[in-house]
């Protein structure tokens, strides 16, 4: 009988595991969305001296700084500790941060707490997706992964609304509670991660083959052992692409100059680019600054901005669940092109107004022109550039460089977010209305670069993509069939019946012989 994680095997074990990924999802949309609206309390400004927006953008930005660190990190901790240990350290790493910054009363000692903090979120969002994906059956991975993304958005929606009740707060209370609610999180993840199984596939390229086949058996479920033909066939069809793959062999210099396996760098390098796609699109300007925004852009009230920026995240998170609907059902590459066309569109709406409002428009009515933009981009990021970034470098890159690959896009996700972070309120001050410009032709950008440069990977197994590049694919994946198409590839279909006959025909060959030397034992 396969072992039980809290109980659950089969699909609640899934549901477990998402749980636990979802989790660190929610602290880091939490973290995301805290700080932007602590920066225009007044006693949180009157504490730290009033400072410019220059240093409160720095102030802000620092924190992507440590995510960077962070998330780079795994690339050498990833997998020595393993997915759920790897997470566990991130979150003790963010409460001491959370500590710090909660009893800050200079600038200095602020900025260290958001560098600590930072450190541990870059970690938890290097190896959450990936422990996700690893662990999810082919067609409910993408599911998973943007149940995930609505719970990044949950904290983000809980972080607007507690600095909302908390600025009703006396004094500092207003900004230190709000800070100090990031351990919150840290014990949620205590009471889950130390339970849950590590990913298979990493188990198996690190040879502890009876635990994988453990943790197998319990992902399948439905009285599954380990040594049922569906465990095997399984452990079987990941072992069949480590050994063809056989990385451990090659060093990094190897694989960056082109002379390990086939495709490796352009995946990683496709799986870090989606991820730069996710952040300078614009929306770390909304998600750190949108009450910021309200109250120096349109001339709106703190209580007023409060309130729209609380209510814009409730209408990101309505959109953010809708994309369940859609990422499996129309793929990754049309949901992508569709969603940036639509943030595109939206950016430019919103210059519109701003500028027609600064050169002597009707300012109330364009600052509700603006403000419904805002909301509608909240909708459309929600439905595509939201999670589609976060599930691909977590399918794309080759089983073996998995978490490198992942850290490598984290890693690029956490600079381009410390970019847009730290030019957006300079932005802002220095350019006015041409400010929104710029992301409305970043977005549109999305289009082409995802239509011909980005295979599809929904409706594939992990194993399927390696098999695709195994092709030698050339740069250019418009116009190839097995690239693009939504349905599974026939080829993989057969190569996967193939594997399981042979596998079948050894366990069956296996049985046959442990019977035949129990007759002989038994004779003699």
């Amino acid at each position: 009988m396969a072992r039980k994680y809290l109980g659950g095997s089969g699909e609640s074990l899934t549901v477990w595991i998402s749980i636990a990924a979802s989790t660190v999802l929610i602290f880091y949309g939490y973290d995301q969305g805290v700080f932007g609206n602590v920066i225009i309390n007044e006693n949180f400004l009157k504490t730290f001296g009033h400072p410019s927006a220059n240093m409160q953008g720095v102030m802000t930005s620092i924190y992507n700084i440590g995510c960077f660190i962070g998330a780079l990190s795994t690339i050498w901790t990833g997998d020595i500790l393993g997915r759920p240990r790897q997470i566990i350290l991130g979150s003790t790493i963010i409460a001491i941060g959370a500590v710090i910054q909660t009893a800050s009363w200079g600038v200095p000692q602020m900025m260290v707490g958001r560098i600590v903090a930072g450190l541990g979120t870059g970690m938890n969002t290097a190896t959450a997706g990936v422990w996700q994906a690893e662990t999810s059956k082919m067609r409910s991975r993408g599911k998973l992964v943007i149940i995930q993304m609505a719970n990044c958005i949950t904290g983000f929606s809980i972080s607007n609304w507690l600095t909302l009740g908390f600025s009703f707060a006396p004094k500092d209370v207003a900004w230190r509670v709000p800070l100090a609610f990031q351990i919150f999180f840290t014990l949620c993840i205590y009471a889950l991660c130390p339970f849950l199984p590590d990913s298979p596939r990493l188990l198996i390229r690190k040879g502890k083959y009876d635990e994988a086949y453990e943790v197998l058996a319990a992902l399948e479920g439905h009285g599954a052992t380990m040594h049922s033909p569906a465990v095997h066939a399984q452990f079987n069809f990941i072992k069949d692409v480590l050994d063809r793959e056989n990385m451990s062999s090659y060093t990094w210099w190897e694989l960056i100059s082109g002379r390990g396996p086939s495709g490796v760098l352009r995946r990683m390098i496709l799986g870090a680019v989606m991820q730069a796609m996710n952040q300078i699109s614009g929306i770390n300007i909304t998600s750190y600054y949108m009450s910021y925004i309200f109250i120096n852009a349109l001339g709106i009230s703190e209580l007023l901005s409060r309130i729209l920026a609380a209510a814009g995240s409730v209408d990101y998170l309505i959109f953010a669940c809708l994309a369940y609907f859609v990422i499996e059902r129309y793929g990754r590459r049309k949901v992508m092109m569709v969603s940036a066309a639509a943030c595109s569109i939206c950016w430019i709406v919103i210059s519109i107004a701003l500028g027609l409002s600064a050169n002597g428009g009707d300012t109330y009515k364009l600052g509700i022109v603006a403000v419904s933009f805002f909301f509608v981009f909240f909708a459309s990021f929600g439905m595509g550039v939201l999670g589609v970034p976060w599930l691909y470098p977590t399918e794309i890159n080759a089983l073996e460089m998995r978490t490198k690959g992942a850290s490598l896009a984290m890693s690029t996700n956490w600079i381009m977010n410390y970019m847009v972070v730290q030019v957006t309120l300079p932005g802002i001050e220095n350019l006015g209305y041409k400010f929104w410009i710029i992301w409305a032709v970043i977005c549109f950008a999305f289009i082409p670069v995802t239509y011909f440069f980005y295979p599809e990977t929904a409706n594939r197994t992990l194993e399927d993509i390696d098999r695709f590049f195994d092709t030698k694919p050339g740069i250019f994946v418009h116009r190839n069939k097995v690239a693009v198409q939504l349905q599974r590839p026939a080829e993989y279909i057969e190569a996967d019946e193939r594997i399981a006959r042979a596998d079948e025909t050894r366990f069956d060959d296996e049985k046959s012989i442990g019977s035949e030397r129990v007759e002989i034992k038994e004779t003699v």
